[in-house]
């Protein structure tokens, strides 16, 4: 099972990073029948806006060490 496992692991990295990401979320999926379709779909729709919003320009990407650092401290 394992030798079986490192394969699909291997043939899934050369997937599109899109193709990934839809394999992913197809896989965590099926570990709990109980989603919401509809959550889901539109989970997936709004991570593509961004996506996208963010390869026009829209936004800009802030580092995750700057966000960390902020949430840290408003913690405190």
């Amino acid at each position: 099972m394992a030798k079986l496992t490192r394969a699909l692991e291997s043939e899934a990295m050369k997937l599109s990073r899109r193709q990934r990401a839809r394999l992913a979320q197809r896989l965590l999926s099926s570990l709990d029948p109980e989603v919401d379709a509809d959550a889901e779909r539109l989970w997936l729709a709004e991570a593509e806006r961004r996506l996208a919003d963010l390869k026009s320009g829209k936004v800009a990407a802030i580092p995750a060490e700057r966000v960390l650092k902020k949430v840290r401290a408003a913690l405190r």
